[in-house]
């Protein structure tokens, strides 16, 4: 018995040490944790407790002798998060360069088995060179199973990505299947192919950094949704994200006492005069979110790409809620294509897992130009639509200035199911801008001027009739497109309100398999 105790003992050891105190040190030079110690950060204190720790792996390395891995360089388990149960697996780069082999992938691959049947998210930290060539094609099959766990996954348990290190190849579209990406500036790359491979085939000369780098992910494709400047922020965005997520999709988003200062019922004045009266000058649409949720509870997501929309989540009286908005301040807050598909997923994650949805309108139109109809603004642009359309959660809209054409319909407007749409005094809500609109309706009258300055005179006075005649919310609102106009001021307590009474909201879609989105 103490023969065997002591073999016990010694594979823990084994596993523990992953690839050595040396490897470790040099992990910790390039500014990088190792997986135990990511794990630890991560979870709360004292609550992992590590799966498959004595899986054995037999390698031989290209006619090498035989090696045998306790662990395989691959950390699994369980534990919580703010009290909460996750699983977790972190790739351990110092063993086999965190290299995915057939022993790991099952590892991982009943983590998240786990995970789908006890109803809790999936975190994984990657920092891995790709899949083990000396094993190849079962390395592959690894990957495809673990793809397989994802999609099933996808919808039902939150699926969160941390890249921590390299990830190449096959091993980029498991993090691209799950919900949200994070990478670590300067110490994380994500590509199909690295630059070797591009140099040889295309002749473009780019470093990992400008191809994969964090912030091209985060600025320029799309792929991540969060930066980091080290693993330690990573880790804590992440425990900060969960706080907003409810633990799958039958579970309730959780709830917050509310500070006794921030009250239900708060109003803001300053909103009143936040919306500039020429609708022409643009204003931070991030200023009236903060002013309206909970305080400091505003998570952005995907701050550095399409910044012409803002996504995130927030708490309102305590209760997560997902908000979409357009931002003047940014391409006067148009819908173009990377805009669209940011807003249409952000919605789609919200519907899935019950969080309401909140929109904050001010958009003058989609983008126009030949580069956004060729690279096929109709078809992403109705990926906005359709994720609106489709979802049943709680749906409250604001229009803070203007909803014009196309986008009017797309951005969480009544016609798509919304429950409460509501609008500020500044409202402009037409089929196309009053300014524009006048050069089409009262073309002739504008050019029976006998000079520029008449013509001018008759072109503004069309204006204002247009904009009182077309544009004011309360022609909108005669017709049951918007149910109320209010103060800015009330926005706070009036959007509460209807979040209590939308508690109880069942809605329904006809019975299908699913949808076809316009991919």
């Amino acid at each position: 018995m103490s023969d065997r105790i002591e073999e016990l003992r010694r594979r823990h050891a084994a596993a523990e040490a992953g690839g050595g105190e040396e490897r470790r040190a040099r992990q910790h030079k390039e500014g990088k944790l190792s997986a135990r110690e990511r794990i630890d950060l991560l979870l709360d204190e004292g609550t992992f407790e590590e799966t498959d720790k004595l899986v054995r792996h037999h390698s031989r390395d290209f006619g090498m002798d035989e090696q045998v891995i306790d662990g395989d360089g691959f950390v699994t388990g369980w534990g919580s998060i703010h009290g909460r149960p996750a699983f977790v697996f972190a790739q351990d780069f110092t063993v086999f360069g965190g290299s995915l082999s057939e022993s790991n992938a099952k590892k991982i691959v009943k983590i998240i088995d786990l995970a789908l049947k006890t109803g809790a998210p999936v975190i994984g930290l990657n920092d891995s060179g790709g899949a083990r060539i000396q094993e190849g094609v079962l390395s592959l099959g690894g990957y495809a199973e673990i793809f397989l766990r994802n999609t099933l996954s996808s919808g039902v348990v939150p699926q969160i990505s941390a890249i921590m290190g390299p990830c190449a190849g096959g091993a980029v579209y498991s993090p691209a299947i799950t919900d949200f990406t994070f990478m670590v500036d300067r110490t994380s790359y994500m590509f199909i192919t690295g630059p070797e491979v591009i140099k040889t085939v295309t002749h473009e000369d780019v470093t990992k950094e400008e191809l994969g780098g964090a912030m091209t992910h985060n600025s320029v494709s799309g792929v991540a949704h969060f930066l980091a400047a080290d693993d330690a922020e990573c880790l804590r965005m992440i425990r900060e994200l969960m706080t907003y997520l409810p633990q799958n999709n039958l579970d309730g988003p959780p709830r917050r006492t509310v500070n006794g200062a921030d009250s239900p019922d708060r109003e803001d004045p300053e909103l009143d005069d936040l919306v500039p009266a020429e609708s022409n000058v643009p204003y931070d649409m991030k200023d009236v979110i903060r002013r309206v949720v909970d305080r400091d509870s505003f998570f952005e997501v995907q701050e550095h790409w399409a910044k012409n929309i803002v996504i995130g989540f927030a708490r309102l009286d305590g209760r997560s809620v997902g908000i979409v908005a357009n931002q003047p301040a940014f391409l006067a807050g148009c819908l173009d294509i990377d805009s669209s598909v940011k807003g249409a997923r952000f919605v789609r994650f919200c519907d899935a897992f019950q969080i309401p949805i909140m929109t904050f309108e001010d958009v003058p139109g989609f983008l126009p130009g030949t580069a956004q109809e060729f690279g096929g603004i109709i078809r992403h642009g109705a990926k906005l639509l359709y994720a609106y359309a489709e979802a049943t959660v709680p749906k409250i809209t604001i229009v803070t200035r203007k909803a014009y054409g196309g986008a009017y319909c797309v951005m969480g407007s009544k016609h798509l199911r919304t429950d409460v749409n509501l609008a500020w005094p500044t409202a402009e809500i037409a089929v196309m801008g009053p300014e524009g609109a006048v050069n089409i309706v009262y073309k002739r009258e504008i050019a029976a001027g006998a000079t520029a300055e008449e013509q001018d005179a008759v072109r503004q006075a069309k204006i204002e009739e247009f904009r009182e005649r077309f544009a004011n919310p309360f022609v909108s609102a005669e017709h049951g497109f918007i149910d109320d106009v209010i103060e800015p001021r009330e926005t706070r307590p009036r959007v509460i309100r209807a979040l209590r009474l939308l508690e109880t909201k069942t809605d329904t879609m006809p019975r299908k398999k699913h949808g076809n989105i316009p991919l």
